[in-house]
């Protein structure tokens, strides 16, 4: 079984895996990996970019020899493949852990409990909730979900179509990194940049992917569109900005603003400034959007490979029957 259909099989097994059971309850390998990733940090840590991208080094590094040497083992066996893959692929994503959080704060805004909601947005993102009034609260959900769903979905599926077990172990790793010391605090404004920049990077295809699928299975094509080309660079995320962007235009929607985030307040470009003010009903919108665009993410990369797959073994074959007749006429 080539690598294509070991991809196809195992990431849809792991997707349906992440549907049907949401993420693993103990044991998490992400968790695993933070704690890990917090150890080695301790060690490392020094206000220095150096020191820094040594952290990011070993850590992103390290994920990515240990899943690589985890696939060599079971590489003569095509079932072993598939089961490691759809293992990986259920690790990484998070689609549905996702999907509940938006749905746990929706349902409580809908019953008027403000507070519950507060309480519960940290669970989704780190915004300071306690200004937000409902509105507030379901517009950074919204964000959310927008921003996750190429982060924790759709990132992890174009890394894994890519590299196979390594690379969704390698996205998930410069991801959760970012989260841990890409942020620009004192402490970490020169110790994270090399995290940050890594996840800048990593983060780069998934997220174009995301917002072209926003685009394609939303409700509004053009104004999402719209609202990517003239918005997106105006947000200080290269990659939270066309995903956002696209996301606003397709359930027809303002996003950005004014917020603030680990204690402190940033102004942020309105996106799709031709929306209306994001209502608690558009959290089940954004969440259904999701969920549409990672499977077609799914589908789409799994084309894309199988279709490489193809084409490269049809230029196998074809580079071993110019040999044969090279060898054929020199033996003649």
């Amino acid at each position: 079984m080539g690598a294509a259909r070991v991809y196809a099989y195992g990431a849809t097994a792991g997707l349906l895996g992440d549907l049907l059971l949401g993420d693993p309850r103990r044991g998490h390998p992400v968790a695993v990996f933070g704690r890990a990733a917090g150890a080695v940090e301790r060690v490392l840590w020094k206000d220095h970019r150096g020191w820094g991208a040594l952290h990011t080094a070993v850590c992103a590094g390290g994920a990515v020899a240990l899943s690589a040497l985890a696939a060599r083992a079971v590489r003569r066996s095509p079932v072993a493949s598939v089961l490691l893959t759809g293992a990986a692929t259920w690790t990484v994503v998070g689609g549905t852990s996702l999907a509940r959080e938006a749905r746990v704060i929706a349902r409580a805004l809908e019953a008027g409990e403000v507070d519950a909601a507060r309480a519960r947005l940290p669970h989704l993102c780190g915004r300071d909730p306690h200004a937000l009034d409902a509105d507030g609260i379901a517009r950074a959900v919204v964000e959310s979900v927008a921003e996750n769903t190429s982060d924790a979905v759709v990132g992890a599926l174009v890394w894994g179509a890519v590299a196979g077990v390594p690379g969704f172990a390698g996205f998930r790793a410069v991801n959760t990194l970012d989260a841990m010391v890409g942020h620009r605090s004192p402490r970490y404004r020169r110790y994270g940049w090399a995290s940050a920049r890594l996840d800048d990077l990593a983060g780069w295809p998934g997220a174009r992917l995301t917002a072209a699928l926003a685009v394609l299975t939303g409700g509004d094509p053009r104004g999402a569109v719209r609202a990517w080309r003239a918005d997106a660079a105006q947000h200080p995320s290269p990659n939270a900005g066309p995903v956002e962007a696209a996301f606003a235009g397709a359930l027809g929607v303002r996003l950005g603003g004014t917020l603030s985030y680990a204690g402190r307040v940033e102004h942020r470009p309105v996106l799709n400034s031709a929306g209306r003010a994001v209502q608690v009903a558009d959290i089940d919108r954004a969440v259904r959007l999701s969920r549409r665009v990672s499977w077609l993410a799914l589908a789409t990369c799994t084309g894309v490979k199988l279709l490489c797959g193809r084409r490269g073994r049809a230029a196998l074959r074809a580079v071993r029957r110019a040999k044969g007749r090279r060898v054929t006429g020199g033996a003649a």
